[in-house]
C-alpha cells in the first residue's frame, strides 16, 4: 500500500467521518482501501460494481471536494474495482474505472478479457419473462390485510409493515420473523413482499425456502456455476428466505449465502428470514451468520390469544362469504389454541361437514368436528379457575381479589366471581367465602344479590357478566 495514498485518505476520512451519518459511513467508506497516489490522482478498491455506482451516484462530490482540499484544484479519483474472474488460479481481477468513465482492466500479471454486458443466468427463469425478469415467488393471498394484528404479532406485524414502506432504508434490516409452526410466519413474510411490489413496482423481490435455495447451490455447485449462482441472488432489491434454521446442515450453502447476504446488506437491499426458533437458539449454522441475522430487528410470533383467534375467524368467514352462530365461533376459538393453521382447518372441517351432511352449523355440529383436534372431557370448574378468568378480563391482580378493599373496579370483580362459583360450583356459600379472604356466607349471598341487581340496571355489566358466563361455558366443555 502507498504510504502517501494512505495519508491523504485518512485526511480525507477525518472530513467525511464528520459529515456523513455513523451508519452510512460504516457501510460505504470503511471498506474502501487506500492503493496509490499518482499525478495527483488517488486510486482506491472498493468492493464491487455496484459500491462504485453508489458512491458515484451518492457522494461524489463530497469526495470531490474532499480530495481537493487535500490535493488541491487538480485532484482526481479513480477506482479499483474487485471483480471475480471466475478462475480460483488467477489472482483477483480488478477494474480500474476514472472520474471521466474511462476504464481499464487487469488481473495485475496480465490482461483478461472482462465482459460486463453478459447477463447472468436465472435460476428462477419462466417461460416467456424477459430475460432478467425474475419472478417473485409470492402468493398475491398473502397480504397485510389478511394477516390479523394481536398482541401476539403486534412488533413483528409492524415491523414488517415498516420493512415494506421503506425496503433497505429502515433500521429492521435484516428483519428475522421467528416462531412456531403454523404462527404465520410465511404469511407475514409474503406479505412483505407483496407490499413492496405493491407500493414499489420497480423493486425486485424474491421470497425462496431455504430448503429450494441449498437444492439450486448444488445444481449450480455441480455445474461449476457457483458464481452465477450468487451473482443471481445479488440483483435481488428485497430477498426473503423462509426457514433459514435448515441451513444447519449445509454448510457450503451458508458460505454463498453469507457471500449474499453481506453484498445486499452492504448495497442498501432489504433481508426478510423467517425461522422456527431465535437466531441466538439456532444450532448448526455459523456464528458469523448468527451475528448478522442479530443486526436488524428478531421479532417472534406467538400463540394468538382468545380475542385474537374470534378475530382470525370472523376474518376467514367474511372473507370466504360464510356465517356462523357466535356461540360455535368463540366455541371454536376456545378450544382450538394451539395455532391458526389448525385454527382454519377446523373452520374447513366445520363447513365440509356441514355440506355433506345438509345441516345446520350448530354448537352440537361444532363439538362433533372438534372431537378430531381435541381431547373432549368434562371439566370440573374449580374457583381457583373462575378467579383467574374474572382477573384476567378486568385485568385485576389476584391478590387485590382477596383483599379488603373499597375500591369500586375491584369489590364489582370480587361479586361477579362469587355469583360465578355459586353458579357453576358445586360449592357450598361457605366455601366460596372461604376463597375470598375468609368471608363469610352471608357476603357471598349479598354480593350474588348485587350482580342480579346491576345485571337488570346495567347495560354494559351485563354485557360483561354474560361474557364471562360464556367463557366459564365455554371452559367447562
Amino acid at each position: 500500500m502507498d504510504k502517501n495514498a494512505e495519508k491523504v485518505w485518512t485526511n480525507c476520512l477525518k472530513i467525511i467521518k464528520d459529515i456523513v451519518e455513523w451508519q452510512h459511513y460504516k457501510t460505504w467508506f470503511e471498506p474502501i482501501k487506500p492503493v496509490s497516489l499518482k499525478n495527483n490522482i488517488l486510486i482506491i478498491q472498493v468492493p464491487s460494481q455496484f459500491f462504485f455506482e453508489y458512491l458515484e451516484e451518492h457522494y461524489v462530490n463530497l469526495l470531490a471536494k474532499t480530495l481537493k482540499r487535500e490535493l488541491g484544484k487538480d485532484a482526481g479519483l479513480e477506482y479499483r474495482i474487485m471483480v471475480d474472474s471466475g478462475n480460483i488460479k488467477n489472482k483477483p481481477l480488478t477494474m480500474d474505472v476514472s472520474g471521466q468513465g474511462f476504464k481499464t482492466y487487469s488481473n495485475n500479471e496480465m490482461d483478461f478479457p472482462l465482459v460486463i454486458s453478459n447477463p447472468v443466468k436465472n435460476p428462477f427463469v419462466i417461460p416467456g419473462l424477459k430475460k432478467m425478469q425474475i419472478d417473485p415467488q409470492l402468493n398475491p393471498i398473502y397480504t397485510f390485510d389478511a394477516f390479523i394484528e394481536g398482541d401476539c404479532n403486534r412488533v413483528a406485524r409492524r415491523a414488517g409493515k415498516a420493512v415494506a414502506e421503506k425496503p433497505g432504508a429502515n433500521s429492521f434490516n435484516p428483519l428475522v420473523i421467528y416462531g412456531g409452526v403454523g404462527l404465520g410466519k410465511t404469511h407475514l413474510a409474503q406479505a412483505i413482499g407483496n407490499e413492496v411490489k405493491r407500493l414499489h413496482p420497480n423493486k425486485v423481490v424474491l421470497y425462496v425456502s431455504s430448503e429450494k435455495f441449498i437444492n439450486q447451490f448444488m445444481d449450480h455447485s455441480r455445474n461449476n456455476a457457483i458464481n452465477d449462482f450468487i451473482h443471481f441472488y445479488q440483483l435481488i432489491d428485497v430477498l426473503i428466505i423462509d426457514d433459514v434454521q435448515f441451513f444447519n446442515k449445509a454448510e457450503k450453502s451458508q458460505d454463498a449465502f453469507f457471500a449474499i447476504f453481506n453484498h445486499l446488506h452492504q448495497s442498501g437491499k432489504q433481508l426478510v428470514l423467517t425461522s422456527d426458533k431465535s437466531p441466538k437458539d439456532l444450532e448448526g449454522v455459523q456464528e458469523r451468520l448468527l451475528s448478522r441475522f442479530r443486526w436488524g430487528l428478531s421479532a417472534d410470533l406467538q400463540i394468538p390469544d382468545y380475542e385474537t383467534r374470534i378475530d382470525i375467524l370472523e376474518k376467514k368467514m367474511k372473507n370466504d362469504g360464510l356465517e356462523m352462530p357466535k356461540e360455535v365461533v368463540k366455541y371454536i376459538a376456545y378450544n382450538i389454541n394451539s395455532n391458526v393453521r389448525e385454527l382454519e382447518g377446523t373452520l374447513i372441517s366445520l363447513l365440509a361437514q356441514s355440506s355433506l351432511n345438509r345441516r345446520e352449523i350448530d354448537l352440537d355440529l361444532a363439538k362433533k368436528v372438534l372431537r378430531n383436534f381435541i381431547r373432549t372431557s368434562s371439566k370440573e370448574i374449580t374457583i381457583d379457575t373462575i378467579q383467574k378468568m374474572v382477573c384476567e378480563y378486568f385485568a385485576v391482580p389476584y391478590d387485590k381479589l382477596l383483599q379488603k378493599t373499597r375500591k369500586r373496579e375491584i369489590v364489582q370483580a370480587r361479586q361477579i366471581t362469587m355469583y360465578l362459583a355459586k353458579a357453576f360450583t358445586k360449592n357450598s356459600l361457605k366455601t366460596i367465602g372461604e376463597h375470598f379472604g375468609g368471608r363469610d356466607h352471608t357476603t357471598v349471598i349479598h354480593s350474588c344479590q348485587t350482580v342480579k341487581d346491576l345485571m337488570d340496571t346495567d347495560s354494559v355489566f351485563r354485557e360483561n357478566v354474560l361474557e364471562l358466563q360464556q367463557k366459564v361455558q365455554l371452559a367447562a366443555m
